[in-house]
């Protein structure tokens, strides 16, 4: 998957959520869309980072040296452990990128 594609996704999906979710915009939705929309973004999410965890140009990564699938694991543990998003991304982050370049 291209950054190019990723990024576009990932603006797609932010500006679709505040345009329908951010009060000030003026946009009305019924209820069930409202709904709707909250779990929107978990989803894309998920689709967007599974062909990137477990997926290289098409070819499965597997899972001996697979850093993506260890910083995924360990943002996942981290982020029920501590329960703040900003600490479990800087912690990912560093997890996954020290991951990087140990191997």
């Amino acid at each position: 998957m291209s950054w190019v594609l990723l990024i576009s996704l990932v603006m797609v999906t932010f500006f679709n959520r505040y345009l329908f979710l951010e009060p000030k915009t003026g946009v009305v939705v019924p209820k069930f869309m409202m709904c709707m929309l909250k779990y929107a973004a978990p989803c894309l999410m998920i689709s967007i980072a599974t062909p990137i965890v477990f997926f290289d140009h098409a070819t499965w990564k597997g899972m001996g040296h697979n850093e993506y699938i260890y910083g995924a694991i360990f943002c996942i543990l981290i982020t029920a452990i501590t329960q703040k998003m900003l600490l479990s991304i800087v912690a990912s982050l560093l997890f996954f990128y020290g991951l990087l370049y140990l191997f």
